[in-house]
């Protein structure tokens, strides 16, 4: 019995801590629940209906027809062609040039605080303005195709040619996203302690050796970062294929992107549930492909 009363005032407490806990967590709840979850299951549910908006909202249930729908269509399999050529040239090169910059600014070169500032400008630029810019740029008589006159290479109609428009977008994105993650790089680069790279020298490791075996290797889980970061954000390209095209995705569907047939869908056609359907369909693509590359990079150091 007097056992049973010295545990009592623990419990008590135990049950005062866990309900302070879940007031601190309502707040969090509400902010998801508002703005995560309803919209999540109100997709669900626009997905299975045919809406009409012009003379007041009404619903039809179509069941899985927007579904069947989007097999059909042959301007989805275009977008997913675009986006997934986008992805994968604008990931790899994106992560690739992070590194490289990373390590540049980490191996001690003068003025580096300087190199990081000019380096990180694009990526707190506005992505509109930047488009602008490169749209400039770009044009037939733009500074890109006087620069290639001037070294004697071939120009090109940057943003009416479908077989160059797109890597148009890809190269402006390239370089102004990469600073981005130039930064969480070095930041990771900065916390490898030193003597990992000074037992390597003892060994006999030269730059190199450390790099593939030491940098690279401790590196993994930012890597995955980095690729997943790119992957999610790549594959909703919209405003440079936007602004490129006017909202067309030309030339003859060349920047057609997934998220601008979501937009077209709902701005243009008037069409909710089928775009409820395109933006499931974007996100089971790209919860896969973050999960194969999760599978392939990992999360934890090796």
């Amino acid at each position: 019995m007097q056992q049973i009363t010295s545990r009592h005032p623990k419990t008590t407490v135990r049950t005062t801590e866990n309900l302070a806990g879940y007031l601190f967590l309502i707040p969090t709840i509400l902010v998801l629940g508002t703005f995560v979850i309803l919209p999540i299951l109100y997709a669900v549910f626009l997905s299975l209906q045919k809406v009409q908006l012009l003379g007041g909202i009404e619903y039809e249930f179509v069941g899985f027809r927007n579904f069947s729908q989007l097999i059909e269509d042959e301007r989805v399999w275009i977008a997913m062609k675009n986006t997934a050529e986008y992805v994968a040239i604008v990931v790899p090169s994106q992560t690739v040039l992070a590194l490289f910059l990373a390590v540049s600014l980490n191996s001690g070169i003068r003025g580096k605080s300087w190199w990081r500032v000019l380096f990180f400008l694009p990526t707190v630029t506005s992505s509109a303005v930047l488009t602008l810019i490169f749209m400039w740029i770009y044009n037939t008589n733009g500074l890109l195709n006087d620069f290639l006159s001037v070294i004697g290479l071939p120009t090109y109609n940057w943003l009416g040619d479908p077989a160059v428009a797109l890597k148009a977008i890809m190269i402006m994105n390239i370089w102004s996203t990469a600073p981005f993650f130039m930064v969480i790089y070095l930041a990771a680069l900065q916390d490898i302690p030193n003597y990992l790279y000074e037992a390597a020298e003892l060994d006999g490791a030269n730059g190199w050796h450390k790099f593939i075996n030491i940098t690279i290797p401790i590196l993994k889980p930012v890597t995955f970062f980095v690729i997943a970061m790119g992957i999610i954000s790549t594959f909703q390209l919209f405003d440079q294929s936007y602004i490129f095209s006017n909202g067309t995705g030309g030339p003859n569907n060349a920047t057609l992107t997934l998220v601008l047939l979501i937009y077209q869908a709902v701005f243009r056609n008037l069409q909710m549930g089928y775009a409820a359907a395109l933006a499931f369909l974007l996100a089971t693509v790209i919860i896969t492909i973050t999960l194969i590359a999760r599978r392939l990079f990992g999360g934890e150091k090796s």
